[in-house]
């Protein structure tokens, strides 16, 4: 499994010290259940620093829960309120891009990488040093900028455990010493709020109503993408780094009850899979506790009150934004990048009600086939490369908006 990720060699750290744990995107759904599990385990955490966008009273709330270090904005706008709710208490206050490289930079274990979207991608990227575990829920970091990340991870002898559901499922049952036997990997998806909705309603659906995930408590612009099934395209592009299999080895199967999480499948007939609850604390204990497992208070899986698993192959005619991740995964280059600015973009437009839910992969379809005939998607590139990509292909999607 080396040739594509260098994940955790199975050895504990040293027993009796607490580890140390930085969690970039810590007002986020990932970052308050990766809190939740710190609180319930003061024993076995120290924190490190703490860094979000620009939510100053729940970051200063979790800076005093969790005994930080240290705690970073991003938006050094709301600074003075930060400071203001964490006077006299025995913590570092900061804002401003520097100050998040500078709480990356400091001395620690694990990196949790949650901040969402490209802004994720620069301090991710910086949290990647030797010895370090980087639990990743950043999606960007491997749609964007797969090459790069896992070439850092490589370079630098870091760990990189999956935070995201999926992943971290097909990672518990992926026998690394035994890859070339892999014949499949296959990630599940919900199929979301719209999954049997009659086509000829998808013009008219609401925001309101793509973000009442059926299983899943996320954020809004995730919320979307799962309803579009776009994210599980994303998904299938991270795989395809995150693990040494070839495009066609992997695939994605609807599965509305949401209890198996990722599937892989061997040379000799035997299908592994990885069950339980939906919750985002049980991958995210995996990730901090690896190669133990941590007591999470999650509601268990009980398949006989379940009764039924139920699975289809994915839609394109219903979930055309899947069908053309599908196409930036194959394209490769910066296609997924253009994708994920383009989705980004599209999503936020549609919360807004400036277009309409079938316009999301219209606003895609769009930008993809712009760069492709400018000849902008293929060639490697480096991460200043990648950010220019993402601002031309967000300032396209938005022009083209606009001009409709």
């Amino acid at each position: 499994m080396d040739q594509q990720m260098h994940m955790p060699d199975g050895q504990s750290r040293e027993t009796g010290q607490k580890t140390r744990i930085t969690v970039l995107g810590a007002t986020g759904s990932i970052g308050l259940s990766v809190a939740d599990i710190i609180e319930r385990n003061p024993d076995q955490f120290d924190v490190v620093a703490l860094v979000a966008n620009q939510n100053a009273d729940v970051l200063a709330d979790l800076a005093v829960r969790l005994r930080a270090d240290c705690a970073v904005l991003a938006d050094d706008g709301n600074l003075p309120d930060l400071k203001a709710r964490l006077s006299g208490q025995p913590v570092d206050v900061a804002a401003g891009s520097s100050a998040v490289l500078e709480a990356v930079d400091r001395d620690t274990d694990i990196v949790v990488g949650a901040i969402v979207g490209a802004a994720g991608l620069v301090p991710t990227l910086a949290a990647v040093k030797p010895g370090r575990r980087i639990a990743l829920a950043n999606k960007e970091c491997l749609v964007c900028a797969g090459d790069l990340f896992m070439a850092a991870i490589r370079d630098q002898g870091a760990e990189l455990l999956p935070v995201d559901s999926e992943h971290n499922a097909i990672f518990q049952v992926f026998e690394t010493n035994q890859a070339d036997q892999v014949e499949k990997v296959i990630l599940t998806a919900s199929g979301g709020p719209f999954r049997e909705l009659p086509l000829e309603q998808m013009a008219t659906v609401t925001p309101a109503q793509a973000l009442k995930h059926p299983n899943w408590d996320m954020g809004a612009r995730i919320s979307i993408d799962s309803a579009t099934l776009m994210n599980k395209g994303f998904e299938v592009i991270e795989a395809f780094h995150l693990f040494p299999v070839r495009r066609d080895q992997l695939d994605v199967l609807v599965h509305p009850q949401s209890a198996v999480h990722g599937l892989v499948q061997y040379k000799d007939g035997s299908l592994l899979a990885q069950l339980g609850h939906p919750d985002m604390r049980t991958p995210i204990a995996h990730c901090l506790s690896y190669p133990k497992r941590m007591p999470v208070p999650v509601e268990r899986l009980d398949l006989a009150a379940l009764g039924t698993l139920t699975f289809a192959t994915p839609d394109t005619q219903r979930f055309p934004a899947f069908k053309l991740a599908m196409q930036a995964l194959e394209t490769g280059g910066g296609a997924p990048a253009v994708l994920n600015a383009a989705d980004e973009v599209a999503v936020a437009a549609f919360l807004e009600g400036r277009i309409g839910y079938p316009g999301i992969p219209d606003v895609i379809g769009a930008v993809l086939e712009r760069f492709d005939r400018d000849g902008r998607l293929k060639g490697s590139m480096d991460i200043d490369g990648v950010l220019a990509l993402d601002a031309d292909a967000r300032k396209f999607a938005s022009d083209w908006i606009s001009s409709r």
